[in-house]
């Protein structure tokens, strides 16, 4: 309603006003020729009569006459001296006008003047000889003319009004028009606004759809789209909590089952006490670490305020990584190489980072090849970014199962990876680190071949 008023109402003030104006502007200058034509008769009859030597003569007095009853006008004759030698009001005759166009036009200078307040039209014009040049004939007195335009503000006064009520009529019809558009307009609004109220009481599992405009068709595809993700992050929070309460659960079985052996069998001999306490405390260790992984994952989850920036040496980094993971590689008879192609310094929070690549690394320790297996740890830098590049000689990752291996209590091959260890937790860590930092990670495997980890970090921390 406040568009079509400013766009229908304002517009409608401004061209009546035009109208009117224009209208009352033309009149005038129409009055002005018609009587400034009037006039040159006037002029040549008065000179050609010799009418400043004989005021009394009738036949221009009744031209007078006729041209003020015609225009309700005053005519005024004055000669070389500034005296009026006639007036039609019979007020001024015989008196001296010294006014400014009477000045003027002695001076040889028409002057013509509508005074809008009183409403009238004043002209003077020079009395001379017609038959010369303006420019060479000499003025011999004025005629000052002044004609009423009552009539003009009459009908500019009958206009206006005609203007307003015309004018009203246009502002009801654009009220009634804008109520009208403004529901029609609204309406779709309502139900998008009445369907997310009820997605809001209820959670239905329903898309939202109002078709009615291309706009609403593009409000109601961004919440759609907004509501997959809610309803993925909440699926995705579903499963995370069963997966949470699986794997907390499953030590805890297994050490009441080892518990509960003990106690059923009181003559057991003493190795195998000792041998089901041994279990039972792996099992122990091991609810300690999924609590620990736990905690890690919470902490990447917090905003990236909570991150320790500060200048910190690649190089010497991935260093104490690899001397740190060196016994474990031993261990797995599997190498450890550490390429760093040039000195890379760059903002980061070490301690996130470290656990980061730690965890990459391990992965890469765990699934390798039984016999002569090799990790690679490449760094290199640009201007703008460094990248830290893990690749393995281990058993692969299928390539169903890439896009997953990143979330929460995910592993590909369950049986295997109990054998191993871990959480499935490490590497849903490590991507919320590289993300919190502003960088990316991306992998590339082959069965039977190895897996390449891609990590490119920026150099600068911004946030």
């Amino acid at each position: 309603m406040m568009l079509l008023f400013v766009i229908g109402i304002v517009p409608a003030v401004i061209v009546e006003n035009v109208i009117v104006n224009s209208y009352a502007n033309r009149a005038v200058s129409q009055k002005t020729v018609m009587v400034k034509n009037q006039c040159d008769v006037l002029l040549d009859q008065l000179f050609g009569r010799a009418y400043l030597d004989n005021p009394t003569d009738e036949v221009i007095n009744g031209e007078f006459d006729v041209i003020t009853s015609i225009y309700g006008g005053r005519i005024l004759v004055i000669n070389r001296d500034s005296k009026v030698i006639k007036d039609t009001f019979n007020l001024d005759t015989d008196k001296y006008s010294l006014s400014q166009e009477v000045i003027r036009c002695l001076n040889g200078k028409e002057t013509s003047y509508y005074d809008e307040e009183n409403q009238y039209i004043e002209l003077a014009l020079p009395i001379r000889d017609p038959e010369k040049k303006p420019s060479e004939a000499e003025t011999l007195g004025v005629l000052l003319v002044s004609v009423s335009t009552s009539e003009i503000q009459t009908s500019r006064n009958v206009l206006e009004t005609r203007g307003m009520m015309l004018l009203l009529i246009v502002i009801v019809l654009i009220l009634i028009l804008g109520f009208i558009a403004a529901g029609v307009l609204v309406k779709p609004l309502r139900k998008i606004t009445d369907q997310i109220e009820g997605i809001t009481d209820g959670y239905q599992d329903e898309n939202i759809n109002v078709p009615d405009y291309a706009e609403t068709e593009l409000i109601t595809d961004a919440f759609n789209r907004m509501l997959a993700r809610v309803r993925t992050v909440d699926d995705s929070r579903e499963e995370f909590v069963s997966n949470v309460s699986h794997e907390l659960k499953t030590p805890l079985t297994s050490m009441k089952v080892l518990a509960d052996s003990l106690n059923m069998n009181p003559d057991a001999p003493l190795e195998e006490y000792k041998e089901f306490m041994k279990d039972i405390s792996s099992e122990i260790d091991r609810e300690n670490q999924i609590i620990t992984d736990l905690l890690s994952l919470v902490k990447m989850d917090k905003k990236a305020e909570n991150l320790n920036i500060a200048e910190q040496n690649i190089n010497e980094q991935l260093e104490s990584i690899v001397k740190r993971l060196k016994p474990i590689g031993d261990k797995a008879n599997v190498e450890l190489i550490l390429d760093s192609f040039r000195p890379i310094t760059a903002e980061i929070d070490e301690t996130k980072l470290t656990l980061a690549f730690t965890n990459i690394i391990e992965n890469a320790i765990k699934y390798n090849k039984p016999e002569g297996g090799w990790v690679r740890i490449s760094l290199n830098a640009d201007r703008k970014y460094f990248y830290v590049t893990i690749a393995d000689s281990g058993i692969g990752i299928p390539q169903d199962a890439i896009d997953n291996i990143f979330e929460r209590f995910y592993r590909v091959d369950k049986s295997h990876s109990r054998e191993i260890g871990g959480t499935g937790l490490g590497l849903a860590i490590t991507r919320s680190a590289i993300v919190m930092h502003r960088g990316a990670i991306r992998v590339t495997s082959r069965m039977g071949e190895g897996t390449t980890f891609s990590i490119r970090i920026p150099m600068v921390y911004t946030v």
